[in-house]
């Protein structure tokens, strides 16, 4: 399992995990399974390459939302660094609903283009829904076509595009299960969080791994107890550090997918307050009861982007007829 090192008197184990000294918690680095990853993707897509065949990425964004931009600056480079081709539309926060909708029919019909992602969230007037069934459930890279969230349901991950960061979550679960001898199947799964998102994917996912999954959310009744029940805990909910370690079933496997920004202490350079990002878990108290949990920074963001290439890799060997490789 690849596992962040934030203690310098880490140890690593036979399989590559890095235990922090005082605490029993390992952790699980995203940023070197997600290098993982996109390794295998770039060799893969070389050997698209060789039979005439380059994946092709489209992205595209409406308005200046700086994180928004920061996000798509990202995912374009990531796209290149596969060797993909990348395309990326940047339109202004006044373009309408009937000329998005016309650019996405034109994506839908460029035979160059594999994979279509839309960054969200959208300008208010623009109806995120209406636009996302516009894309051809072929090329949905997200994962958020009711198609390709239908064939989820069912169990169909053959030709489904299964949502970004709930896929890359489920990597880490697996390298961190793996590394510590965890069965998933037979596990007690707690998502907290019910988005369409992440929620409702990954725990259709933990289904498929023959896990028992419960679905809460921020007006459980007892969530504390809830949480407690979890041998895998999913944190998805969108509140810094709402989750307190006392919560944490002890030895419980923990994949924080909140990124939350919160005040941070002092000033920067330019005398704005500080802040730092946080998960929905609170990660110190955690550390003390978990088995293994991710990080943020850190941990499922560096997957997601490495998930959606390896989407946009599978759209192409499928609209093209050809064998999905193995990854």
């Amino acid at each position: 399992m690849a596992l962040a090192q934030t203690d310098p008197t880490t140890h690593p184990n036979e399989q590559g995990v890095l235990r922090p000294s005082g605490s029993r918690a390992v952790l699980i680095d995203g940023k070197r399974a997600s290098e993982e990853v996109v390794a295998k993707i770039s060799e893969a897509a070389r050997g698209l390459a060789a039979q005439g065949l380059k994946p092709g990425l489209a992205v595209i964004l409406v308005g200046e939302d700086p994180a928004s931009q920061v996000y798509v600056k990202s995912k374009g480079k990531a796209a290149v660094a596969c060797g993909f081709h990348s395309v990326q539309y940047d339109l202004a926060a006044t373009t309408s609903e009937a000329e998005l909708l016309a650019l996405i029919q034109k994506l839908n019909a460029d035979q160059a283009i594999h994979g279509i992602l839309l960054q969200l969230p959208l300008p208010g007037r623009l109806d995120p829904t209406r636009v996302i069934e516009a894309i051809s459930p072929s090329k949905d890279v997200d994962g958020l076509h009711p198609v390709n969230s239908g064939l989820l349901a069912i169990g169909d991950l053959s030709r489904a595009l299964i949502p970004c960061t709930p896929a890359g979550s489920m990597v880490l679960l697996d390298k961190a299960a793996k590394a510590l001898g965890v069965d998933l199947s037979g596990s007690e799964a707690v998502v907290v969080g019910r988005s369409n998102l992440v929620g409702k994917p990954i725990a259709q996912l933990l289904l498929g791994r023959n896990a028992t999954v419960t679905i809460a959310h921020s007006r459980t009744r007892d969530l504390p107890a809830t949480v407690a029940r979890a041998d895998i805990l999913i944190a998805a909910v969108g509140r810094p550090e709402m989750i307190r370690g006392a919560w944490i079933k002890p030895g419980a496997l923990v994949i924080d997918v909140g990124i939350n920004r919160v005040a941070g202490e002092g000033q920067d350079a330019s005398g704005h307050p500080k802040t730092r990002l946080v998960g929905d878990v609170a990660f110190t108290e955690a550390l003390d009861r978990a088995a293994a949990i991710t990080p943020v920074p850190g941990g499922v963001g560096p997957m997601t982007i490495a998930m959606l290439m390896e989407n946009t890799l599978r759209a192409a060997t499928r609209i093209a007829g050809l064998g999905e490789p193995s990854l």
